[in-house]
């Protein structure tokens, strides 16, 4: 058994690091980026943030953040992109910012994860509603603290 260098060792990592950036996190990215991007354009931004305005008020958020947590519950990369679009465009601003990163986190990619993880670690079916669920409350209480730390 050869043992690798420490060099080689970093260098593969860095190709690993590399290739899961800009293969895997970059597109989702982008895609979340583009789309608030379009959404703006067409005016349904404005009308998200005016649906979800008072649910979002709650944690001291413009209506329009919905569009961070949906994207995020697709991609936690997406949830990024969505949060990077609305502060471009000036409709977050850096404490929304705080108050939105922990929950992107939290339920981040849970559709993704759905099949890439419960499915192949063998979880019964009927347990992924609670289990996203779970992830969702906890992304909602990660809001609730964030809110009342930063404010």
């Amino acid at each position: 058994m050869s043992r690798k260098s420490m060099y080689g060792t970093f260098v593969e990592g860095m190709r690993s690091g590399w290739t899961l950036g800009t293969m895997q996190l970059l597109p989702n990215m982008v895609m979340a980026f583009a789309l608030i991007q379009i959404l703006n354009k067409i005016g349904l931004l404005e009308v998200l943030g005016k649906v979800f305005g008072p649910l979002m008020g709650f944690f001291g958020l413009p209506g329009e953040a919905v569009t961070v947590l949906l994207t995020a519950w697709l991609s936690a990369g997406g949830g990024v992109g969505a949060a990077a679009g609305l502060y471009t465009h000036g409709t977050l601003n850096g404490t929304h910012v705080s108050i939105l990163i922990p929950a992107i986190f939290l339920m981040g990619a849970q559709l993704q994860y759905v099949g890439r993880i419960l499915s192949v670690a063998g979880i019964n079916s009927r347990h992924y509603k609670m289990l996203m669920l779970i992830g969702l409350l906890n992304a909602l209480l990660s809001m609730l603290i964030m809110r009342w730390l930063v404010l």
